[in-house]
């Protein structure tokens, strides 16, 4: 036996210590990652036979709570391996992903169509009713049968064959996606060889670009941009070289379609013939009927009429802006028509010209620290939690900082993993995971919850500026984490972010809401040099300039979340043969503006194609986004942002619920009825009458 594959040496496989059980990070190399995984599925396997094979009849307590319980080795070592290769990978973490992607997508299918395990839930869900069960107890049996059912757990053994083998050429394809996708944003440079070049980029871009010069191994002096989208959004907004813009631009937006080994088209065909399959399996016509059906919007009809009705708004909206962009274009002496890669950059003369707002202006007032000290400090506002610096507590990589979370009450509660910055092993975007989920039924009584960011880090010695955006999606991971960390459960399979898809952006994105109040803005806005507050001069400027571009951002998003739904409606006969034709096809059917584009092409879409949460899932933003701003309404409603009666409700319902109640249920506990459309709408500028500015 190797060394790497004996227990008793193993660390994967030994007691983690460590502060909050956090993995023994320093001795784990990617050879223990096999071995281990495939004796934590032998021990989950063990452990269902003896819940299959026991001679009592089955009951809530000997199945229902035994089966939520099972698994904790193995979930403890995937969410190890799943953080490090999304966080900080190495080709040698990449090949032990590949390599076992198919076997844990094979063990996933026999645990959820174990027979005789399945055959006491399927009696217990049957009996349900009568079980006298509190509602946590039977959400937890509806909820692990109907998991089990959608896995294939009452076909035959011959379709379960079939169905299992369809699920691990899955893994294995998205898998290989997502490593794409990566290689391709890894290994793409732009350098800026002169002053010429930098025109018209402020000193934090500059500053940005040479760090990630330093960063890729270039002289010093150097300056460079990656397709890092902290570093490449403020690019095409400032520069003043349109044909580096367009070069840029073209990179980023070519991710996944370079015609050599990391293409993604192929692997996207396989990835949809499969979904297909998998679909028609469970006698859907189409993959979008299989995914919505277990979603709060229940099916196509809904998610396309949220979806039509936007777009029907935003598009003249965009046009309003096009054309003022056009007239800016021409009043500084240009005549070419507007591209793509010209947007950002023309939108931000407007938006300085009526709104006196610079970006140079506002990021000296947005250092990281401090918008992480308004994260703790607004949720210490609203749920009554602390957070303290650990410095001592080493992660996966020395830029993470660890935090502990103490409950109103004073008790250790959590702790909280921040990982900010882009590097080369990290994928893109942003994104809460966990490393475990609080559970009594497990008896894990803090959660590990991690929050990733890709912001484009200072040079050593200089703070980490943000743009607003960028403070923006710090809010809306820490909403997520929020949700991880305030999650008080029994049961693992109800813990924590573990809800339906089209809910589980709403505590995000209703925790963006703090970060544009005044008070908030005025307590931790402070410019980095002097530490002055942000003038409520500038603050009023911000908030008046919030709407422009809106009609942009909502149908660029829009565009991605429909040609996902499109793309997953089809049937095999419907099957798009050219993913890029029919992309082009789609927005132009949707009469998508040309000089806007979609946010995410389908060759690097990774929501879509490096997993299946959000397949068919594209449109949850927009459907979450109408209960945050309807939820948020009721602070608006009480007249205080931080209202006692309504964050308890707020904290209660929906951030410490998890999945132990419906989404439907769990918001009407908080609002006291389900959400309506038009805060929405006056949100995002779109009710008739709104001022665009």
């Amino acid at each position: 036996m190797s060394i790497a594959a004996d227990p008793s040496t193993n660390p994967l496989l030994e007691p983690w210590t460590a502060p909050f059980g956090l993995p023994p990070f320093d001795r784990i190399r990617p050879e223990h990652f096999a071995p281990a995984l495939a004796e934590a599925m032998r021990q989950h396997r063990a452990e269902l036979d003896a819940i299959g094979m026991q001679p009592e009849l089955p009951t809530f307590e000997n199945t229902v709570e035994a089966v939520d319980r099972a698994g904790a080795l193995l979930y403890r070592i995937e969410s190890l391996l799943g953080n490090l290769t999304a966080s900080e990978t190495s080709p040698a973490l990449q090949a032990v992903q590949r390599q076992m992607a198919a076997p844990l997508a094979a063990h996933d299918s026999a645990v959820k169509m174990h027979r005789s395990v399945f055959a006491r839930l399927d009696l217990l869900h049957r009996d349900r009713a009568a079980l006298g069960l509190p509602a946590e107890g039977l959400r937890l049996i509806e909820r692990l049968h109907l998991d089990a059912v959608r896995a294939g757990a009452r076909f035959t053994p011959d379709e379960q064959r079939r169905y299992s083998a369809i699920m691990q050429e899955l893994a294995e394809l998205t898998t290989r996606f997502a490593q794409n996708v990566l290689a391709d944003e890894s290994s793409y440079l732009l350098p800026l060889n002169d002053e010429a070049d930098l025109a018209g980029l402020p000193a934090f871009v500059r500053a940005a670009a040479s760090q990630a010069a330093a960063e890729r191994g270039l002289p010093e002096g150097a300056h460079a941009i990656t397709l890092n989208r902290s570093l490449i959004v403020p690019f095409l907004t400032f520069s003043q070289r349109r044909d580096l813009r367009e070069k840029a631009w073209r990179a980023w937006v070519g991710r996944g379609e370079t015609g050599g080994p990391t293409d993604n088209r192929a692997l996207a065909r396989q990835i949809l013939r499969l979904r297909r399959q998998q679909a028609q399996a469970h006698g859907f016509a189409s993959y979008a009927d299989y995914a919505l059906a277990d979603t709060m919007a229940g099916h196509q009809g809904a998610v396309r009429d949220l979806l039509g009705e936007v777009w029907t708004r935003a598009l003249p909206a965009a046009e309003r802006e096009r054309q003022a962009l056009a007239e800016t274009m021409r009043s500084h002496g240009v005549d070419e028509p507007l591209a793509a890669w010209d947007w950002r950059y023309w939108s931000e003369k407007v938006r300085q010209a009526r709104y006196a707002i610079d970006e140079a202006e506002l990021k000296p007032y947005f250092a990281l620290d401090n918008m992480v000290q308004a994260l703790f400090d607004c949720a210490g506002r609203l749920f009554g939690v602390r957070f303290e610096a650990r410095p001592e507590i080493r992660a996966y990589h020395p830029d993470v900082k660890a935090y502990e979370m103490f409950d109103a009450e004073g008790r250790s509660a959590g702790l909280f993993l921040h990982d900010n910055f882009a590097r080369q092993s990290k994928r893109s975007g942003a994104w809460m995971s966990d490393f475990n989920y609080q559970s009594r039924n497990r008896a894990v009584a803090a959660p590990i919850i991690v929050n990733n960011n890709n912001f484009a880090k200072a040079a050593p010695g200089q703070p980490t500026l943000l743009s607003f955006d960028d403070a923006r999606t710090l809010f809306h991971e820490f909403g997520h984490g929020l949700h991880g960390l305030l999650s008080r459960v029994t049961y693992h399979r109800l813990a924590g972010t573990q809800v339906l898809r089209d809910f589980v952006e709403l505590p995000s994105q209703l925790f963006e809401h703090w970060l544009g109040q005044p008070e908030v803005l005025a307590r931790h806005a402070r410019h980095w040099q002097t530490g002055e507050s942000i003038p409520a001069a500038l603050i009023e400027r911000l908030q008046a300039a919030q709407r422009w571009g809106q009609g942009f951002d909502t149908v660029s998003y829009l565009g991605s979340a429909l040609v996902d739904l499109a793309l997953h409606a089809r049937s095999e006969a419907e099957a798009p043969q050219d993913l890029s034709a029919f992309e082009r096809e789609e927005l132009a059917r949707l009469g998508m503006p040309e000089a806007i584009g979609v946010r995410h092409r389908l060759a690097h879409f990774q929501h879509l194609f490096a997993g299946s949460s959000y397949a068919c899932g594209y449109y949850v933003y927009l459907w979450a986004e109408v209960l945050d701003a309807d939820a948020f309404n009721a602070f608006e409603e009480a007249g205080n942002p931080f209202d006692a009666q309504v964050a308890a409700r707020l904290h209660r319902h929906i951030y410490a619920v998890g999945d132990t109640v419906s989404p439907q249920q769990a918001y009407t506990d908080f609002r006291g009825r389900l959400p309506a459309i038009e805060p929405l709408l006056s949100k995002r500028g779109l009710l008739e009458g709104t001022n665009l500015g």
